[in-house]
């Protein structure tokens, strides 16, 4: 009767711990991006470069006009931080995750959150970044609050 016992509470704790360690990346089990056919470098722009934030600003100042028919545009940003880099594994594609806050012509002063990816920019080529403002993300592409834009 022991043992049955004992060999019940084993099945359970194998049973319950099994989805856990499948769930944990295996990164000896996937080789890294820079060892690709047509490899990645790994290396990416600070969250601090000022083409990538120019880019960032630009880009909202345009979207504003075109489609929101708004005067809304970032004047500066501050407080610039990454907020992860390659967190999703070293086998996708290299991305650092960034923050900063942001000063519109408003007045406000908005968190701007930014994924920087590799070979993402322009038809594949350089860096491409992708932005949300929080409390600006008007057709809800990363709600809520712009987490699905973060690592």
């Amino acid at each position: 009767m022991f043992y049955r016992r004992k060999g019940i509470v084993a099945f359970f704790a194998v049973c319950l711990t099994a989805p856990l360690a499948a769930a944990q990346p295996r990164l000896q089990d996937s080789p890294p991006a820079e060892t690709r056919m047509v490899p990645y470098s790994g290396v990416l722009p600070v969250c601090q470069d000022i083409i990538l934030l120019a880019k960032i600003q630009r880009g909202f100042g345009d979207t504003e006009r075109e489609f929101w028919e708004s005067r809304l545009e970032i004047e500066s940003f501050a407080e610039v931080r990454e907020t992860g880099f390659r967190t999703n594994g070293l086998s996708y594609i290299p991305r650092r995750w960034c923050e900063a806050a942001a000063l519109f012509n408003d007045g406000a002063r908005r968190k701007v959150v930014y994924e920087i990816a590799e070979d993402m920019g322009f038809i594949g080529m350089g860096s491409g970044v992708t932005w949300c403002v929080v409390g600006l993300d008007r057709n809800h592409a990363f709600s809520p609050h712009c987490k699905a834009a973060g690592p």
